[in-house]
């Protein structure tokens, strides 16, 4: 039987993670965290262990937010080399992503720019999408930015934490209310060759094609018509318009 996901946060994953957290901040408790964690983790699913992990790091790191974010910085390890591993290799640094979440939604400037290293070992996806729901404005700023980045792993987060229904998040339609700014940087992406960008870009005219046929018509126009489409744009176009075949196809 293969292992849930939720078991590769056990007993064996808090070790590793005290030892690397006590070697960048000496003073940190790693029993007491351990034992705060063990007490509570055998009865908990995927999304509450993330929690609990990230809350009892809050509870035995008692520095600032800033302070905080300054330890991980040190423990975060080479970048994953390609986009591949985000989530094989990156896997452990998932609470410290929702300690993000849970805590760094009063300081956008420290949490993008920790979010914008964290992608390039893990994700930053879900992150974003809180700072998205808090500040709709400064994050679509941010992701016309990040989209034109030299990191391939810190282009697809600026366009996947604007997907309209991105998994394990809450679903929101605010690429809706910047849909210039949205297209601009959807269209900086369809060209790119990294598959994992391609994928992102293909989703979010999926989701987009599900809440408002109308736009989602208008880009794949402004893609196509008159113009020569690249191999990586016809392969978005044919992904991200998936759900719409499987509609035509069950009619």
């Amino acid at each position: 039987m293969a292992k849930k996901l939720k078991d590769y946060y056990d007993e064996a994953f808090l070790d590793d993670l005290t030892g690397k957290i006590a070697s960048a901040y000496p003073e940190f408790e790693k029993v007491v965290f351990k034992k705060t964690v063990m007490d509570q983790l055998e009865s908990l699913d995927f999304s509450p262990r993330q929690v609990l992990i990230a809350e009892a790091l809050k509870a035995h790191i008692p520095l600032t937010y800033r302070e905080s974010l300054g330890i991980f910085e040190q423990i975060l390890g080479p970048e994953l080399e390609t986009s591949v591993g985000m989530f094989t290799e990156g896997y452990w640094l998932w609470p410290i992503g929702k300690y993000v979440e849970l805590y760094g939604l009063d300081d956008f400037e420290a949490s993008t720019a920790f979010l914008k290293e964290l992608t390039k070992r893990h994700t930053g996806e879900f992150g974003m999408r809180q700072l998205l729901l808090r500040y709709p404005e400064k994050t679509v700023a941010l992701a016309k930015i990040w989209c034109q980045d030299e990191d391939n792993k810190v282009r697809r987060l600026a366009c996947e934490c604007l997907r309209i229904a991105l998994p394990w998040a809450k679903k929101t339609t605010i690429a809706l209310d910047y849909f210039e700014d949205y297209v601009w940087i959807l269209t900086s992406l369809k060209d790119d060759e990294d598959k994992s960008i391609q994928k992102s870009v293909a989703n979010n005219l999926n989701d987009l094609s599900k809440a408002d046929m109308d736009k989602f018509k208008d880009i794949i126009d402004s893609w196509t018509k008159n113009k020569a489409v690249s191999p990586a744009c016809q392969w978005i176009i044919r992904h991200g318009s998936r759900s719409i075949r499987k509609k035509q196809s069950q009619s």
